[in-house]
C-alpha cells in the first residue's frame, strides 16, 4: 500500500479551498424539485469530510483494480481512472480543487471530477459499491493511518521520558500520597510512571487498530452486492486482514471511532494528570523544575510572571476529547440498523480528537524532556514531612515487633519529632529509644532519604538501581 500524506489537506479551512454552489447532483433522477439551498448546506458534509479525500481516492484506486480483475472494467479503462485520480490527488495537494455543497461530500466531488476529466470510465468506478461502504472504507484507512502516528507521538515522547529518568535516577524528591508527603523516591523513579502510562495507552491504540483493521467495501448499501466482487482481492491491496463479515454491521456501525476516542479519553487524561504536576512542579510554591521559555508565556500587567500556558491548555483538552467520546455514544446508541443519516455527525468529533491528541503528545514530547530539574529543591522537600516514617516502622519490623505494634511506636516518635520541630533524623539515638528499646545506632541509615531509596530495591521500587533497571527495560519495548 502506497503510503499517503493526509496531512498535507486536514487542516484546510474553506477559504483556502474553492468551493461551488453547483446543483449537478448524483442521485437526482428520482426528484421533480431541487432541493432546498438551506437543506443543501444543512445536510453536506463536504467542509469536513474532505479531509478523508486521500483515503477516498486510495479506495476508489484499488476498487477499480478489483474491477479490473473481474472484468468488469478494461484496461484501457482502469489507465484512465488511475490517471483521474492522480489528476485529482495533484489538484486537492495544490489546493486548487473546487469543491462543490451541491456535491454533498467528498465521494461525489472527486466522482464528478474524475467523469469530467476520463468520461464514462468515471462513470463506472461506482460499481458493486455505495457510499455507505465507501465511506466506512474511507474512514478506517484515515484512522488507521492516524492511529499510526498518534503511536508514534507516544514512542517519541516515552523516548524523552527515558532520557529525563536516566539523568534524574538518583535525584530524591518526595512521593505524595493525598498531595501530603509520603515516601522518598526518585524523580527518575516517577518519570517512569509517566512512561507506563503511556505504554498502556500505546497497547490500546494497536488494539484499537488491529479490530478495525477489516474492509467494509463490498457491502455496498446494506446488503452486499449481485456483482461478483473479489472482496479479499481488495483487502490485500488496501492492507485490510480481511473483508468485514457482514454488510450490515460493516456500513452501520462506527465503534472503531468510538473505540479510538476512548482510548484517546484515557491518554488524554493522562497527559492531563501530568500537566497538573508540571503546573506544581513550576510555582514558586514547589519550585521543582523550569520549564523551557520557549514553552510558557508571560502576563499582559504582571512582568514577573511565567505562565505554564501549554501544560495548562493539555490539561483542559480532557474536556474536549472525552466530550467527543460521549458524542459519538450518543450518536450510535438510538439507531436502528443499518446505516443513517446520523453518522455523517461522526467526523468532526473524530477529526478534532486525533488532532488533540497529537498535538498534545507533540507538546509534551519536546517541552518534557527539555525540563530543567531543581535537585536541592527537591531534595529539601522530601526532607520535610516525616518521609522516611515508614522506613523506621521497617526497621522495627525487621528487628522482631510486629509491624502494627511499630507503626504504632513510630507515630508516637513522628509526634515527638513534630512537638520538637525537627525531622526524625535529627533526633538522637537516646531519643529515638525512648520509643523502643530495639532501636540500635543502624537505624540511621535508614532514616537518611538515601539509605530510603536504596532500600527499596525490588522489581518496581524506587532504588536508583531499579529505576535503571526499569529504563534499560523501556528502552526494549519502545524499540520492538
Amino acid at each position: 500500500m502506497c503510503p499517503r500524506v493526509i496531512s498535507d489537506i486536514k487542516r484546510l479551512s474553506n477559504d483556502q479551498i474553492p468551493m461551488s454552489k453547483d446543483d449537478s447532483r448524483m442521485w437526482g433522477g428520482r426528484f421533480n424539485e431541487p432541493t432546498d439551498e438551506f437543506v443543501q448546506s444543512f445536510t453536506a458534509s463536504v467542509s469536513f469530510d474532505r479531509r478523508l479525500a486521500l483515503a477516498d481516492i486510495e479506495g476508489s484506486n484499488a476498487h477499480a483494480t478489483m474491477l479490473k480483475h473481474i472484468g468488469v472494467l478494461n484496461s484501457d479503462e482502469l489507465t484512465a481512472i488511475e490517471y483521474g485520480l492522480q489528476q485529482i490527488r495533484d489538484e486537492i495537494n495544490d489546493g486548487v480543487f473546487t469543491w462543490s455543497v451541491a456535491l454533498e461530500d467528498v465521494h461525489m466531488n472527486i466522482e464528478a471530477r474524475l467523469t469530467e476529466l476520463v468520461g464514462d470510465a468515471g462513470k463506472k468506478l461506482h460499481t458493486g459499491r455505495s457510499r455507505n461502504d465507501q465511506i466506512a472504507t474511507d474512514i478506517r484507512l484515515y484512522l488507521r493511518e492516524q492511529i499510526e502516528l498518534c503511536r508514534q507521538g507516544m514512542r517519541a515522547f516515552q523516548a524523552g521520558l527515558l532520557d529525563l529518568a536516566e539523568r534524574e535516577a538518583d535525584t530524591i524528591m518526595p512521593g505524595f500520597t493525598h498531595l501530603q508527603v509520603a515516601q522518598p523516591i526518585s524523580f527518575g523513579h516517577h518519570m517512569m510512571a509517566w512512561f507506563e502510562m503511556l505504554e498502556r495507552d500505546h497497547g490500546r491504540l494497536g488494539d484499537c487498530a488491529r479490530r478495525m483493521n477489516q474492509l467494509p467495501l463490498g457491502a455496498a448499501a446494506l446488503a452486499g452486492t449481485s456483482y461478483d466482487l473479489d472482496r479479499e482481492f481488495s483487502a490485500n491491496l488496501l492492507g485490510f486482514d480481511m473483508p468485514c463479515r457482514n454488510s450490515i454491521d460493516a456500513v452501520s456501525d462506527r465503534d472503531f471511532a468510538i473505540e479510538f476516542c476512548a482510548a484517546a479519553s484515557i491518554c488524554m487524561m493522562h497527559l492531563s494528570r501530568m500537566a497538573e504536576e508540571l503546573v506544581l512542579w513550576s510555582s514558586a510554591q514547589f519550585d521543582f523544575i523550569r520549564l523551557p521559555d520557549r514553552y510558557c508565556t508571560g502576563s499582559s500587567i504582571m512582568p514577573q510572571k511565567k505562565n505554564p500556558d501549554v501544560a495548562e491548555l493539555v490539561r483542559g483538552k480532557i474536556g474536549r476529547v472525552s466530550g467527543h467520546l460521549m458524542s459519538l455514544l450518543m450518536l450510535m446508541k438510538g439507531q436502528p440498523l443499518s446505516y443513517n443519516k446520523d453518522n455523517q455527525e461522526d467526523k468532526e468529533p473524530l477529526f478534532d480528537t486525533l488532532d488533540t491528541l497529537i498535538g498534545s503528545l507533540r507538546a509534551f514530547a519536546d517541552m518534557v524532556p527539555a525540563l530543567e530539574v531543581n535537585r536541592e529543591k527537591m531534595y529539601q522537600a522530601a526532607q520535610q514531612g516525616y518521609a522516611t516514617a515508614t522506613d523506621l516502622a521497617d526497621y522495627l519490623a525487621s528487628k522482631g515487633i510486629a509491624f502494627r505494634d511499630a507503626h504504632e511506636v513510630v507515630g508516637q516518635a513522628v509526634a515527638f519529632a513534630i512537638e520538637a520541630d525537627k525531622d526524625l533524623s535529627a533526633c538522637t539515638l537516646e531519643e529515638l529509644q525512648g520509643f523502643s528499646a530495639r532501636i540500635e545506632a543502624d537505624v540511621f541509615e535508614v532514616l537518611t532519604l538515601e539509605g530510603s531509596i536504596n532500600s527499596r530495591n525490588i522489581t518496581g521500587g524506587t532504588a536508583p538501581e531499579q529505576v535503571r533497571f526499569q529504563i534499560n527495560a523501556g528502552r526494549q519495548m519502545i524499540k520492538d
